[in-house]
């Protein structure tokens, strides 16, 4: 069973599609699995048993599980869902946080209350069940993890500007986490995933049959990455897309300063416009802090 034998894992929104798929490959390989799901619709809506579906199988197949069926958009939810895994298996070594819903429409059409619906799920859900399981990982020099931003918020994508807004929300995060946790050895990435779920078929015009995906769509081609991402030697403070049968990383890559002097004025700018925003020599970071870095020799 390898490195992930008798590591507690959270997953949540782990009752279909991603999550599940994530759920089911850590249970398989020795994991102790806590699968959190409120069980609502694709926009958040209802409650269902989910979770307890989930459980089930993964109990079924020889695993270890339990379901939390909290909503990660509260403090209240959110630490329920580590507070069972402290329960039940005693600490937290790995959290995935996979919740998430939608509610497209173009920013003129979006009500401010799918904007914060949105926001509490994704970016506030992530943080809260985070910020709950990172005191255990930081006392215990020891953890992993994830959170799933998407290119509909590292690139952008039409209609879906609260989605998109949580999810590079999920990048900044990351940024500030991975430095926090480095010396804890708490290591924090992100994944960018696609594949065949019920949120993508809440975009008009997608229609994937779900019980019968595509194979290269299927969510279980998306996990490998979250098992790098959540390993021994997991990297830490990367972006990684997977979908598809395919992966790569993205990063954030910035270009030489313009330097001027305290007199600098619009004018000036203006002439060097086509330098500002020549990107052909960039190199990934903040190219004044590598500087300083180099200087000071880390």
């Amino acid at each position: 069973m390898g490195e992930f034998k008798d590591k507690v894992v959270i997953i949540t929104g782990a009752g279909g599609g991603l999550g599940k798929a994530h759920a089911l490959e850590f249970a398989a390989r020795g994991a102790k699995v806590v699968v959190n799901d409120l069980g609502g619709s694709g926009d958040g809506k209802g409650a269902s048993d989910m979770a307890d579906a989930v459980v089930d199988e993964i109990c079924a197949a020889g695993g270890i599980a339990i379901a939390n069926k909290a909503s990660v958009s509260s403090p209240e939810g959110a630490k329920s869902i580590v507070d069972d895994a402290v329960a039940a298996f005693g600490t937290v070594d790995i959290l995935v946080n996979n919740a998430g819903i939608l509610r497209d429409k173009t920013f003129k059409k979006l009500s401010l209350e799918d904007w914060d619906k949105v926001m509490d799920v994704h970016l506030n859900g992530s943080a809260y069940v985070t910020h709950y399981a990172w005191p255990i990982m930081y006392n215990k020099n020891y953890g992993r993890i994830v959170f799933t931003s998407s290119s509909s918020g590292i690139f952008g994508n039409f209609g879906q500007s609260n989605y998109g807004a949580a999810k590079m929300g999920m990048l900044g995060l990351m940024n500030v986490l991975e430095k926090e946790g480095r010396a804890k050895n708490v290591r924090v990435n992100c994944l960018a995933p696609a594949a065949a779920t019920r949120l993508i078929n809440m975009i008009p015009g997608r229609d994937e049959d779900l019980d019968n995906p595509d194979p290269i769509r299927h969510p279980k081609l998306v996990t490998p990455a979250v098992l790098l991402m959540c390993a021994e030697d997991a990297p830490t403070g990367k972006c990684i897309m997977a979908g598809n049968g395919r992966f790569s990383t993205v990063a954030v890559f910035n270009n030489e300063d313009l330097t001027f002097g305290v007199d600098v004025t619009y004018e000036d700018l203006v002439a060097r416009k086509d330098e500002l925003l020549d990107m052909r020599e960039a190199r990934e970071g903040w190219s004044w802090m590598n500087k300083r870095l180099a200087k000071r020799g880390d």
